[in-house]
């Protein structure tokens, strides 16, 4: 039932406030609705951002700034904080030469680690570049940081391993455009060997054209074990002609590979290229846009691992 979350903040001037929304929209801010008083000068604006936390202490609040912001890339927002105070003052900005600030008290910290596995660094925002006045302006703070835990904040998922160990294998290729097909199959080999498995693990049958694919497919998918595979990678060539033969042809064939793959529960990947040119088929067998065989071979052994995992969690 809760929707947001919003946390009113007080700025100490307007000046401030300009500051203070400039260097938000300098970091890309979600700028929301803001609101002006009809009858005064206040005036507030709302940013928002993906994910909003609040977090409530007792005792002796930490040592930290009242608003922190969570980054991806602490180092490239700490550069454009500093472009920005560059830009906004740039009496009170880094100094470029030496890396010291020209104020006596540094409106932007260097990033440091923190006692809580992050690294951290904060920006002071004041109107004013006399000290006794900022003193007394109460000039506001922010916080950047960023974990250093590379799974902080990334949702749990379960994801195939790319061991092909111990795995059956059943690989369909068609002999139709065999030039661009046994590069392909080539291809799917190659991954399947690097990635473990036997060649005693691994069958290999080869089909007229594309359209006979999703007939193989399904047989092998139907076996008994123990020569029932756990994965079949399909591998084929449609070149476009001047008629509509292509489209029917290429709708039907991945249309019974998508049924096979459904219907049986065997995981089929999609080696079937579809292409206008012999050159672009050529291109994504293996010259300049990789080899789409070797790419199938590895969604399948990926999948295998999946569906065990996913077996084993019931």
């Amino acid at each position: 039932m809760v929707k947001g979350i919003t946390l009113v903040h007080p700025v100490a001037s307007a000046e401030t406030f300009d500051r203070l929304a400039s260097l938000l929209s300098a970091l890309g801010f979600e700028a929301g609705k803001g609101w002006q008083d009809a009858d005064g000068p206040g005036r507030g604006a709302a940013f928002l951002a993906p994910i909003g936390n609040l977090e409530l202490v007792t005792g002796r609040p930490p040592a930290v700034p009242p608003i922190l912001i969570e980054v991806t890339h602490l180092d490239a927002v700490h550069a454009i904080v500093e472009r920005w105070l560059i830009a906004s003052h740039p009496t009170e900005a880094p100094s470029s030469t030496d890396n010291e600030p020209r104020s006596t008290d540094p409106l932007l910290t260097p990033i440091a680690p923190t006692h809580w596995n992050s690294r951290l660094f904060t920006v002071t925002l004041s109107p004013s570049t006399d000290n006794e006045q900022r003193s007394t302006d109460n000039p506001l703070t922010l916080g950047f940081w960023q974990s250093e835990n590379p799974l902080h904040g990334k949702p749990i998922a379960i994801e195939g391993d790319l061991s092909a160990a111990g795995m059956r294998y059943a690989i369909v290729a068609a002999r139709w455009n065999a030039v661009i097909v046994d590069r392909l199959l080539q291809g799917a080999l190659d991954a399947l060997l690097r990635s473990g498995a036997a060649r005693a693990d691994i069958r290999i049958v080869r089909v007229p054209g594309a359209w006979e694919i999703p007939s193989a497919a399904r047989t092998l998918a139907q076996l008994s074990a123990p020569d029932k595979p756990d994965a079949i990678v399909t591998l084929g060539c449609l070149l476009r002609g001047e008629t509509a033969h292509y489209e029917a042809i290429y709708t039907e064939v991945a249309r019974g590979i998508g049924q096979s793959q459904q219907e049986t529960g065997v995981p089929h990947s999609f080696g079937v290229l579809t292409c206008d040119t012999l050159e672009q088929a050529l291109d994504r067998a293996g010259l300049k846009a990789g080899n789409k065989g070797f790419e199938a071979a590895i969604a399948a052994i990926e999948m295998v691992s999946l569906h065990r995992k996913l077996a084993a969690s019931n």
